[in-house]
């Protein structure tokens, strides 16, 4: 019986991949930009074909993954105000399994009291616009999303004077609400939440 590799494994597999696509070592050479060998022709391909080779390889791990049921969930640790949390997301390499949505959605809750409980006293912010712009929102609003989401994950950006911790409310599969490819069936909602006066970072 051949081996089966595990979620940590197929991380830096795909990590590994990554850095000879981006070295050049790998490129998918049947590309082109445009599909004119006229046009073609005079631009650049190389980072084209780079990255989709890097897609490629994605794909084949993420079927991998269903063929042997390996999950895409690793499991953090967040720390803030003396609060401790242990929680799961979803690799953002990887692919979420059914089973892996349920975990995800086991723990909704947890993650959202955590957050709240941190983030008390902060100023609150919807980002949009592919977090390029911030409109502040109260409590009720983001009580609202939360109604209306599956799952959820942190995020957290603290140095000597400064935090922000982003709550990710999501529905649908993950790998398709990170980069909003997956709308209206996935997606997800940032939550920043910043020391009063401040405006978010992240």
């Amino acid at each position: 019986m051949s081996k089966v590799y595990t979620t940590q494994e197929l991380i830096k597999i795909l990590a590994a991949e990554r850095q000879a696509c981006l070295k050049g070592e790998r490129l998918k050479l049947e590309i082109t930009v445009s599909g004119n060998p006229l046009i073609d022709q005079f631009i650049r391909t190389d980072g084209f074909q780079q990255f989709t080779a890097y897609q490629d390889f994605k794909t084949a791990i993420h079927d991998y993954q269903r063929e042997n049921k390996i999950s895409g969930i690793i499991w953090r640790e967040v720390t803030v105000k003396g609060k401790n949390l242990h929680y799961p997301e979803v690799d953002t390499e990887l692919i979420a399994l059914t089973t892996d949505l349920e975990i995800l959605k086991a723990a909704k809750n947890s993650i959202v009291e955590f957050w709240y409980q941190v983030t008390m006293t902060m100023d609150l912010y919807l980002s949009f616009n592919n977090s390029k712009q911030h409109q502040r929102i109260a409590p009720s609003d983001v009580e609202r999303i939360v109604q209306r989401t599956e799952w959820a994950s942190l995020c957290k950006w603290e140095n000597s004077n400064f935090l922000e911790m982003i709550l990710q409310l999501g529905w649908g599969k993950p790998e398709e609400a990170y980069y909003k490819r997956g709308r209206p069936r996935s997606g997800s909602e940032y939550i920043h939440a910043v020391n009063p006066g401040n405006r978010p970072i992240g």
